[in-house]
C-alpha cells in the first residue's frame, strides 16, 4: 500500500505529528505524593521509542484532592514539577517524539484505592483517602461517601489551579495540553445532567452545564503559550438514558472550537455505574464520527483499536483524523512499527535499534 493514511503527517494547532497514531494518557498509579518516579521514566521512555506520532502523559492532577488515587501523578507545586522535569528531560535526550500532558481533576471519583487492590473509594478517615468534591453532593455509587458540592469561589480557585498547572507544563517544555473532560471525572461531572444537579448558572441547561468546563478551557488556553495546542478529551456518551450523549458532545465540541481548541479526543462512559456499553472493536468510532461531522476540529478515535487495517480504515474513511492507543500499546510497545510494516509505510526508530529491521521490511525505518 502506498502512503497509507495512518502514516500521513497531521497538524494539531501548530504542532506537527509525523503520523496519526497517538499514545493515550494512561494512569500508572505509581507516583509518590504526586511526584513521578523511576517507573514513569521506564514507562514513558520505552513508549517514546514506539514510533507513534504523539506521547501523552497520564492524567496529572491540578490539586492533591483531584487525584484518582493517592499514587496518581500531579503537577500542582514545585516538587511535582521537578519530578516530572527529571523524567521529561531524560526522555527528550533519546526521543524527539512530541509530548502532551493530560491535566485533570477526578471530582467525586477521587480518593480511591489502587486498581490492583480493588479500586474502591477510600473514606476521608482512611490514611490514603480524603473528602471528595463535585458539582453536586451525589456520590458515584450509593454506598460511597458523598462529595461536597463546589461553591462559586471553589470553581474560581480550580480554574486558577488548572491555569497554574498549564504554566508549569509550559516551563517543562511540554508540547500540548489535553484537558480531561471524560470518564466521569470532574469536567464530565459538570457536563452530564446525571451528575450535575445544580440550580445556579453552572447547572440545568446545556449552556449552564458547559459553563465551568469551558471556563477551565479558557483559563488553560490563556495560561499556555499561544503557539502550543490545547485539546480536550470527552466521553461521547454516558451510555445511560437521560445522560450525556453524542448530540450534546457535538454542541460542546462546537463551543470548544470557537474558543481555539486544537483537537478533541472522543472516548465514552465512566460517569454512572448503570452504563450499558456495547463493547466491541471500534465501538466508540461512531461517536468520533458524529463529532467529526459536527465540527471542524481534528478528532481522535479510541477504544479497542488493535488491528492495523482497522486503524487504517478509521483514518482512511474520515471517521477520525487520528487514532489513540492505550492497552494495545502497553501490550505491544512496537505496535506502530508493526503497523508500518503491514501497511507499507516508514516509521522512526532509534539508531540503537536499526539493526532489528527484518529482512523482508528493508524500507521500514525512516533514517
Amino acid at each position: 500500500m502506498s502512503n497509507p493514511a495512518l502514516f500521513q503527517s497531521v497538524t494539531v494547532g501548530s504542532l506537527a505529528l509525523s503520523n496519526r497514531i497517538v499514545i493515550a494518557p494512561m494512569c500508572q498509579y505509581s507516583a509518590e505524593n504526586g511526584c513521578m518516579t523511576d517507573w514513569h521514566l521506564i514507562h514513558l521512555g520505552h513508549l517514546a521509542l514506539s514510533g507513534a506520532g504523539l506521547l501523552t502523559i497520564e492524567a496529572s492532577a491540578v490539586v492533591p484532592e483531584g487525584r484518582i488515587t493517592h499514587a496518581d501523578v500531579g503537577l500542582w507545586d514545585d516538587a511535582t514539577e521537578a519530578a516530572m522535569a527529571r523524567v521529561i528531560e531524560s526522555v527528550r535526550r533519546h526521543s524527539d517524539m512530541p509530548i502532551a500532558i493530560q491535566l485533570a481533576h477526578a471530582g467525586r471519583k477521587a480518593s480511591t484505592d489502587l486498581p490492583w487492590k480493588g479500586g474502591k473509594q477510600l473514606a476521608p478517615t482512611h490514611a490514603d483517602g480524603w473528602q471528595t468534591v463535585a458539582p453536586s453532593a451525589q456520590p458515584f455509587a450509593e454506598a460511597e461517601n458523598a462529595p461536597v458540592a463546589l461553591t462559586a469561589d471553589d470553581l474560581k480557585a480550580l480554574c486558577d489551579a488548572f491555569a497554574e498547572s498549564a504554566r508549569r507544563a509550559a516551563r517543562l517544555g511540554i508540547d500540548a495540553v489535553q484537558l480531561h473532560g471524560a470518564h466521569g471525572y470532574l469536567l464530565h461531572q459538570f457536563l452530564s445532567p446525571l451528575s450535575n444537579r445544580r440550580d445556579d448558572e453552572y447547572g440545568g441547561s446545556l449552556d449552564n452545564r458547559m459553563r465551568f468546563p469551558l471556563a477551565v478551557f479558557d483559563a488553560v488556553r490563556a495560561a499556555f503559550p499561544a503557539d502550543r495546542p490545547v485539546t480536550m478529551r470527552v466521553s461521547g456518551s454516558d451510555w445511560v438514558e437521560g445522560g450525556w450523549d453524542a448530540e450534546q458532545t457535538v454542541a460542546f465540541a462546537q463551543a470548544l472550537e470557537e474558543r481555539g481548541c486544537a483537537a478533541i479526543h472522543v472516548s465514552s462512559g465512566g460517569l454512572d455505574p448503570r452504563q450499558d456499553i456495547p463493547v466491541g472493536p471500534s465501538y466508540q468510532v461512531p461517536l468520533a464520527r458524529a463529532v467529526k461531522q459536527g465540527c471542524g476540529l481534528p478528532v481522535v478515535a479510541v477504544g479497542l483499536i488493535t488491528d492495523y487495517d482497522q486503524a487504517e480504515a478509521i483514518v482512511g474513511t474520515g471517521d477520525a483524523d487520528m487514532i489513540a492507543l492505550a492497552r494495545t500499546i502497553l501490550y505491544d510497545p512496537r505496535w506502530p512499527w508493526h503497523a508500518a510494516a503491514h501497511l507499507g509505510a516508514k516509521v522512526k526508530a532509534p539508531n540503537q535499534y536499526l539493526r532489528s529491521q527484518p529482512r523482508q521490511y528493508r524500507d521500514l525505518f525512516d533514517v
